[in-house]
């Protein structure tokens, strides 16, 4: 087994000889209007909202409903609102990260059709693809640009349509995941706020155990792939859940370690939205009360590489300068990781 360990520390200085740190300045999110509920999955497929509720915490989820609508719709929207809050105009960004697993084509990119649709035509970007920990690997990226002092102002967006790849008629994985998108926008920083460290990992062998079949150059889209059902998500529950479990929780307490962290230092932990068990064991092994914890799988579900981003943005009135966030996920591949950040306003 091999586990490819990335740490991110920031090395880089101004003109001043201060360090440059990326700091989060503004937070847009999206989610569609449909919502599924428990009560609708049960007409679908054998479950009921008793067992959802008791082995997720899910009771509903939000579905991107119409023709020709992928991730970028809801990208788009929830970077629009970062323009607003920011007074700014789509041409002053320089980059957009789109963390994602269901792109709206193989290519172009994602972030390509959303800078088009958003009128960045000064920016460049690029589609970044690790499952649920899209949103960690694709901040981790763009704050280096940030901090590489070349560029002012990238935004990372992480964003999946799961309804495009869910088998509704699978009732062990129809029932967790749902659209929609979150985004952020990293600016500069002299102050010491902003990504401070980040703990990134990944470890192919889970592959077997969360992937999509075909779709890719191993196995391309035909006729026998599309009647196998192989273009779905396809989840051995039981692995997943164990490694989600033990990884996502060692990340983030190594993460406190190597930065002297304690529980108390920590304002709140945003976990990946995949299962309320998996960040319970996650803030239990922090040493946080429920208090300290983001939550709100309960109406979204999965959004994959959308969770994190979505919490800031439903947390973000709450969010105060100075406090402590540790941002923790878990993703297929498998990808996990834990990022430590210092809220900038």
């Amino acid at each position: 087994m091999m586990i490819i360990v990335f740490s991110c520390p920031i090395l880089k200085f101004n003109s001043m000889g201060l360090k440059i740190t990326a700091a989060i300045t503004a937070v847009g999110g999206y989610v569609p209007e449909y919502r599924l509920t428990n009560a609708e999955l049960e007409k679908m497929v054998d479950t009921n909202d008793e067992w959802i509720r008791t082995r997720t915490g899910i009771t509903e989820r939000r579905i991107l409903k119409g023709n020709d609508k992928g991730t970028s719709d809801m990208v788009v929207p929830a970077v629009k609102q970062i323009l607003e809050k920011r007074n700014i105009g789509a041409e002053e960004i320089d980059c957009l990260i789109v963390g994602t697993v269901t792109p709206d084509t193989v290519f172009p990119s994602t972030a390509n059709i959303a800078c088009h649709k958003l009128g960045a035509v000064n920016a460049w970007g690029f589609d970044l693809a690790a499952a649920c920990s899209g949103f960690l690997y694709a901040l981790t990226t763009g704050a280096s640009l940030i901090e590489s002092g070349r560029y002012k102002k990238v935004i990372v967006a992480g964003s999946d349509k799961m309804s495009a790849i869910v088998d509704y008629s699978d009732r062990t994985t129809c029932i967790i995941f749902g659209d929609g998108a979150g985004a952020v926008l990293l600016e500069p920083n002299t102050e010491g706020y902003g990504v401070l460290d980040s703990l990134l990992r990944s470890d192919g062998s889970g592959a077997s155990h969360l992937h999509m079949k075909a779709g890719g150059s191993v196995r391309p889209a035909s006729i026998e792939t599309v009647t196998n059902k192989e273009h779905y998500i396809y989840q051995e529950g039981q692995p997943v859940f164990k490694h989600a479990v033990k990884d996502m929780a060692d990340v983030s307490y190594e993460l406190m370690q190597k930065n002297n962290l304690t529980a108390e230092d920590v304002t709140w932990l945003v976990p990946h939205q995949a299962n309320k068990r998996i960040i319970d064991a996650t803030a239990n092994r922090m040493g946080l009360p429920a208090e300290k914890v983001m939550l709100n799988i309960q109406k979204y579900g999965n959004t994959t590489a959308g969770t994190i981003p979505l919490c800031l943005w439903e947390w973000e009135s709450q969010l105060r300068k100075g406090d402590n966030l540790v941002l923790a996920a878990f993703g297929g591949g498998f990808t996990w990781g834990a990022t430590w950040i210092k809220w900038a306003y």
